[in-house]
């Protein structure tokens, strides 16, 4: 008895959903009547000149300058700034002046130090001659609240050239003042 409740049940509500359907059969037909389709023409597109390429005799910049050889490198490599690269990295090393701050100051023995600290919240001692950051960093002097620094910054034909950078107190990590 319950099934045969439940399949009249199922049967009403099938009809129920047909009737249903040929509603929204009809909404659909007169909605497509009534719309009408109106597509944009493609947009006409004026003609441009043709660009002649004039330096085709010129030498790609993406090609060495001729003359210059691996051997040529080599030797302005030599008379030219180099980092020390056999010297040892020291702790502050491995971080970006940008990821250092400065929390304070203190001197030993007439020596200055300045307290360095991470971005990682590790805390460092530096004095002058001490080296910090990627770029090969020397500390040049800290006095008046200010740790002076001078960077080597490769110049893409295999020398360094020199930066001055300085990290004031009053910074946090991330806001490096260059002068």
């Amino acid at each position: 008895m319950k099934r045969y409740v439940l399949g009249l049940i199922a049967a009403g509500t099938l009809m129920g959903c047909q009737s249903d359907m040929q509603d929204l059969q009809d909404f659909v037909v007169q909605v497509k009547q009534s719309t009408q389709i109106s597509i944009e023409p493609y947009p006409t597109f004026s003609k441009t000149p043709a660009f002649e390429y004039q330096v085709a005799d010129k030498r790609s910049p993406f090609q060495r300058l001729s003359g210059i050889t691996a051997e040529t490198i080599q030797t302005a490599k030599a008379n030219c700034l180099q980092p020390d690269f056999s010297r040892a990295k020291q702790p502050l090393e491995q971080y970006g002046t940008d990821a250092l701050s400065i929390k304070g100051f203190f001197t030993r023995q007439q020596q200055t130090w300045a307290l360095i600290q991470a971005n990682d919240g590790t805390l460092h001692k530096a004095k002058a001659g001490d080296h910090l950051g990627l770029f090969f960093g020397r500390i040049t002097s800290i006095r008046d609240g200010k740790v002076s620094i001078i960077e080597m910054l490769p110049d893409g034909t295999g020398c360094w050239q020199e930066k001055q950078a300085t990290l004031t107190v009053s910074q946090a990590a991330g806001e490096q003042k260059n002068v």
